[in-house]
């Protein structure tokens, strides 16, 4: 039976009076690959928070591998993978091999002494997403995509059993999308990591993706892909507006 990574119970949040999140449940179980889809505004980045750790839910509780998440030691588990190209500085003076190996520090913890097979981490990491060849090269003179790979190896290094993205695909050329889904989901049927995707490339990603979620401040849907295809428009249309196309 597979194990229940992600388990959100009855979650709520306001910023101050203004409601965010009213009453979420999901769950994510091993092995998914879970779109979760919604508008500007629905409140995903605030449920990204919550999952992190990095907002504490007004109400309810997060359960993260069987385990509350206050009492959670393992946070390494859990790889995150953000928007990078709204925010990374193109000029910063970091080889790829310095990139991944700064992932290292979720897993030993900062101030402690990396181990001593760090090189073959690195380009274990580096491989599995293609880009063991770059490693000596300064990660701004790479192109959006291959910094995306290099920055999910930077998060593979802790050998997290799921990973997060935040809409991974910002800035990355339209031609190298498919390409960038196509890692994810061998990493995910390959490698037995657990995928939750924030992304509005449904079409481009819906051969891969096993469940999806729609939110717009509460759950509207949450189950496998056919049923979301299932939908009606008339049913899409009520948390979306008008917005979400069927995929195929």
């Amino acid at each position: 039976m597979k194990q229940t990574l992600l388990q959100l119970n009855d979650i709520s949040f306001a910023y101050e009076q203004r409601k965010a999140l009213d009453h979420i449940s999901l769950q994510v179980n091993e092995g998914d690959f879970l779109a979760l889809l919604g508008p500007n505004g629905s409140g995903k980045s605030t449920l990204l928070k919550i999952i992190l750790g990095l907002l504490k839910p007004t109400s309810g509780e997060v359960v993260l591998f069987d385990e509350p998440a206050k009492q959670f030691k393992h946070r390494e588990w859990i790889g995150y993978v953000s928007q990078k190209s709204n925010a990374f500085n193109s000029g910063f003076p970091a080889t790829v091999f310095e990139v991944v190996r700064s992932g290292l520090t979720k897993k030993v913890g900062l101030f402690k002494r990396l181990p001593k097979n760090v090189h073959t981490l690195v380009d274990e990491a580096l491989e599995a997403v293609g880009m063991l060849a770059f490693k000596s090269r300064s990660i701004g003179a790479l192109s959006g995509g291959q910094q995306q790979r290099v920055f999910i190896a930077r998060a593979l290094i802790s050998e997290p059993k799921m990973l997060v993205l935040d809409e991974p695909t910002v800035g990355i050329d339209h031609e190298n999308v498919q390409a960038f889904y196509d890692l994810l989901a061998h990493l995910n049927q390959q490698r037995g990591i657990t995928m939750l995707l924030v992304t509005h490339d449904v079409d481009v990603v819906s051969s891969h993706i096993t469940h999806v979620a729609c939110l717009n401040q509460t759950i509207h849907f949450h189950g496998y892909k056919n049923e979301f295809d299932e939908m009606s428009q008339e049913a899409r249309d009520v948390w979306y507006g008008h917005a979400v196309r069927k995929i195929h």
